[in-house]
């Protein structure tokens, strides 16, 4: 392989350079209400799967987060 063979898609790599330079930034949360929201979500979601609420107490452990989604899902 000749050495200019070798960085023959280094235009295609440059450019992709810029795109993640660009995307960068936008990635993680924005604001501390996002924050929140998503360490509430998270929070709930480990109380659901321990049993803490009445929702698909039921179900077997493996099954009791997805049977919950559901339940909440015919409520909402």
């Amino acid at each position: 392989m000749a050495p200019t063979e070798q960085y023959a898609n280094n235009h295609i790599e440059a450019d992709h350079g810029r795109l993640k330079a660009w995307l960068r930034p936008m990635r993680g949360l924005k604001r501390d209400h996002s924050a929140r929201v998503v360490v509430a979500a998270h929070a709930f979601m480990q109380n659901v799967r321990r049993g803490h609420y009445e929702l698909a107490v039921e179900e077997p452990a493996n099954r009791r987060v997805a049977v919950a989604v559901d339940e909440l899902a015919e409520v909402i």
